[in-house]
């Protein structure tokens, strides 16, 4: 299967009753705020949508029903004897997929529903918007003109609204919405005990407070013992440190706790210390940061901060300001303090971030060279299109290299890679080292409002390995085609799409260089991440 551009889509056979009925479901879920009721609330959904298709209700058409096979209802755990005899003899059925899919904790997909349910909504009502738009200019322009016309004041009110108070104030509540959701914490994560994490005993940031994908990486990494037992040289307990949203009313203020860890925990006396900026709800890629401490023995600390409740999908479209302000205060922060050091008592500095990560970490920088100046490495993973430090480095590439794997200045600082390989320029490569990991079929790195109607290079050139060989470019509807393929684009194998893993320890190693380093190393700790940090038999 190739990931870029699927070549079908599927579609919904849910009517306007279907959609009244979710709304007054998820109105009444949200009313009573009580997690535990979510399976009640599916299973009134099923009944209601059944009730009014006078039977199972079959959501999507070939070519995914496919994806799906019938099986019995399964044995309710509290259910009496005479209700499991009557569900074993019952022949009603249940579509279950054939393939296996991850555990979707219910209110974290109760909370997704919602934000995609309001876009549909808001598509639509900009469609009804142009359509009455057009038919009011009928009567006054020919046909073509009107449909022009419309599309132009629709789009105008769009970006004035976009712009304006009500924005805000919709992303502020969204924020506060989707802050409930932050509560949990996945399975097998527990709370550290050691001094060097965020979120023990020891530190001032209290456990609740780091948000559920501030536990989820307080939680994860390698050991000392693990990172010895892969490279057979000592290793030191790597340092992470983490702070919350709700610590602080302000970026800058979240930013200042992360620095207060950092001087607790001793992270300015490491080798190497890294700032990463994360995604919306303050997700960190634990293969990229376990690649990093493994690389360094574990003589690392890695600091960052959630910024947002809002899922990426959403902060993605509606609020691209957070992410780089975050981005920017986190790394100034930092470097405030890392810069009065002695410069023999200084740490490498590095940066690192993926995907709106990437995006807001890029943006404490005025440019290319400003990054090379002031940092030691970076790693940026799936760099969305949009991002202005990504977009002048790709324009500013050497002749005749292409917009997917471009070659910058002979690759003397900064070199992209959809593979390790692509890191291999037959030319120096300075101390400081900068690498775009982005591959060739991740729709993130692609999209852009200009495919609409312009041929991109990615395009015009050899396709990337990867990528749909049938693909081309047709007006608009390559748009859409990328568009639909972002939905998906991390629920692929590690490699590609938007899916950057183990292939992290090649990024690492060359950023680094280590003394004494071989490809074996590299390759011994790439294993090791397949295969949860412990070492390849």
């Amino acid at each position: 299967m190739r990931y870029l551009a699927f070549p079908k889509s599927f579609r919904p056979i849910v009517n306007a009753g279907h959609r009244r009925l979710i709304r007054d479901t998820f109105a009444s879920y949200l009313q009573r705020s009580v997690s535990d009721d979510v399976d009640v609330d599916l299973d009134e959904i099923n009944r209601a949508f059944e009730a009014e298709q006078n039977g199972p209700v079959d959501f999507y058409q070939e070519p995914w029903k496919s994806m799906w096979k019938p099986v019995k209802p399964p044995k309710k755990v509290d259910a009496t004897d005479d209700d499991v005899d009557e569900i074993e003899d019952s022949d009603d059925e249940l579509l279950v997929p054939t393939t296996e899919f991850s555990i979707v904790d219910p209110d974290q997909e109760l909370a997704d529903s919602v934000v995609w349910l309001i876009l549909l909504e808001a598509g639509r009502g900009l469609r009804h918007l142009t359509r009455g738009l057009a038919a009011v200019a009928l009567r006054f322009v020919p046909k073509e003109t009107a449909k022009v016309a419309s599309l132009v004041v629709v789009f105008a009110l769009a970006i004035f609204v976009v712009n304006g108070a009500l924005y805000n104030g919709l992303i502020a509540f969204a924020n506060w919405s989707f802050s409930g959701a932050d509560n949990d914490t996945p399975g097998g994560i527990d709370q550290p005990l050691i001094a060097e994490r965020s979120g023990s005993p020891m530190s001032a940031e209290a456990w609740d407070s780091l948000g559920k994908e501030g536990r989820t990486f307080m939680g994860n990494g390698p050991s000392a013992e693990q990172i010895a037992a892969v490279t057979g040289r000592d290793a030191k307990q790597p340092i992470r440190v983490y702070a919350g949203r709700e610590s602080s009313d302000s970026v800058d203020g979240v930013a200042g706790r992360v620095v207060a860890e950092l001087e607790r925990t001793g992270g300015f006396d490491r080798a190497v210390l890294a700032v990463v900026t994360t995604t919306g709800r303050g997700w960190v890629n634990n293969d990229v940061a376990s690649a990093f401490e493994y690389v360094q023995g574990g003589d690392t600390a890695i600091a960052a901060m959630q910024y947002s409740f809002l899922p990426s999908p959403l902060a993605f479209i509606a609020d691209r300001e957070t992410p780089m302000a975050a981005g920017r205060a986190l790394f100034n922060a930092v470097y405030a303090k890392w810069i009065d050091l002695p410069l023999d008592k200084r740490p490498k500095l590095v940066v690192f971030g993926e995907s709106l990560g990437s995006y807001g970490g890029q943006a404490a920088f005025a440019g290319a060279q400003d990054m090379a100046t002031r940092v030691d490495g970076a790693l940026w993973s799936g760099t969305p299109n949009f991002t202005a430090q990504w977009q002048e480095i790709t324009g500013s590439r050497d002749s005749g290299s292409p917009e997917a794997v471009p070659v910058i200045d002979d690759g003397q600082s900064i070199r992209f890679a959809a593979y390790p390989e692509d890191l291999e320029i037959d030319a120096p490569w300075n101390d400081t080292r900068v690498v775009y990991w982005q591959h060739a079929s991740d729709p993130i790195v692609w999209w852009s409002f200009d495919l609409l109607l312009n041929k991109p290079d990615w395009l015009a050139e050899p396709l990337g390995r990867d990528v749909d060989p049938g693909m081309t470019w047709i007006p608009l509807v390559t748009f859409w085609q990328v568009t639909l393929d972002m939905v998906f684009s991390a629920d692929v194998p590690p490699g590609h799409g938007h899916n950057y893993g183990a292939e992290a320890a090649d990024m690492w190693a060359r950023i680094l260089h280590p003394e004494n380093w071989s490809q074996s190393d590299t390759d011994a700790i790439r294993a090791a991440l397949t295969n949860n940090f412990q070492p390849a038999e």
